[in-house]
Formats: C-alpha cells, structure tokens, sequence
C-alpha cells in the first residue's frame, strides 16, 4: 500500500439479521463511506434464512459495485450469486476452492496472530488474509494481533492484508499505515447509530 492510499473498508455483518431493519440500514451505510466488500456472517446453520440474507445484502451490494463474500459456506456462493467465500479456519480449503470456484472468486483466509498461517493462505491462492483481534473481540481465541505483525506483513508480503476485531479510533489511527482493509462489525451494529459510527471510524484512516 503507498503512502497516499487510505486502507479499504470492509464490513461484516451481524449475526443475526432482521430483514425489515438491516437491508435499509446497510444501504444507508454503503451510501455514506466507501466500502470495498461485504462478508455475510450469520450465526444460522438454515440454508433458507441464508439465503434470503443473502439476496438482500446482495441486489444492495451489487448495486453500488461492492463485491459480497460469504463466511464458509462455499457450496452456496456460486448458488447464491456471490463473489467469494472468507474462510474462518485459515487455510486448510483454499487451494481445492480455488479450483472449484475459479480465478475470479474472491478468496479470503482468517489467520488469527499467525504470519506462518497467513503465508500459507497466500501461497495456497487467498486474495487477502485477515489477522485479529487487534482490539477487544470475541473473535478467534481471543490473542492481540499486534502492530508489528502488520508492518511484517505490509513490508515483506504482496497479499493484501486486513485488520479486525475490536477497532477503535485509536487503533485505526495506529494500523493504518500497515494495512490495506479494515474490518468493522459489531465496532458499528451494536453502536446506537451504526451510520455514524462507520463514518468516525472511516474518518479515522488519516
């Protein structure tokens, strides 16, 4: 990433989604700040509430040019139009997805703290490998990604790299010149006013 570039913004969503509030509420926030990709993230194993999900995010996504990807589900995202699967156990499936959904699919690796892991992702074909938490998060065991690990990585590794869990003001302030994503989840759906609290993230970057 060159100095002038600010990191991307990437969302995720919720867990669990109520399709008469965030269809809207996502359109209202791809509208505000710019956003490179969407990650359909839900706590339901019921193919039927995925894919209703699903086609809501996506005819959103879609219409203003943002790729959507899907977490694990690779069976569903040629079924379900999408553009790629992220993986949340690194990357033990990505060189058989990669033949199985082809060169254009957007492949992504959760790697946890592991720069090793994450080599192994870009060699094995991911188009990006996220580290985290560098915050407060639930997400993977719960061990910091620290800033170092991202400097490693944006110096010596040409795959883009993202940053999430637990992003504060402070820490994108502190990680944006050694990232090229970041990743905002709960950091703006849990907040009282989501909107607003992607576009102080966002304005966060520099």
């Amino acid at each position: 990433m060159s100095d002038t570039e600010l990191p991307q913004l990437y969302l995720v969503t919720p867990p669990q989604i109520d399709l008469s509030v965030f269809p809207p509420l996502l359109a209202r926030a791809l509208d505000t700040v710019d956003v490179a990709c969407l990650r359909l993230e839900l706590a339901t194993r019921d193919e039927d509430d995925i894919a209703r999900a699903a086609d809501a995010c996506r005819e959103i996504c879609h219409g203003r040019d943002i790729a959507i990807v899907i977490a694990d589900h690779l069976l569903l995202v040629e079924r379900l139009g999408l553009d790629g699967v992220h993986f949340t156990d690194g990357a033990k499936q990505l060189r058989q997805t990669r033949k199985d959904l082809g060169a254009d699919a957007i492949l992504g690796a959760f790697c946890g703290t592991s720069n090793h892991d994450g080599m192994i992702a870009g060699e094995q074909g991911a188009d990006y490998v996220a580290f985290g938490p560098v915050g407060e998060s639930n997400l993977g065991d719960g061990t910091i990604a620290e800033r170092d690990l991202f400097a490693w990585w944006s110096e010596m590794i040409e795959v883009p790299v993202v940053a999430e869990g637990g992003l504060s003001e402070a820490l994108i302030r502190d990680l944006a010149p050694v990232t090229d994503f970041f990743c905002l989840g709960e950091e703006i759906w849990t907040s009282d006013d989501p909107v607003a609290t992607l576009e102080r993230l966002a304005n966060a970057r520099g």
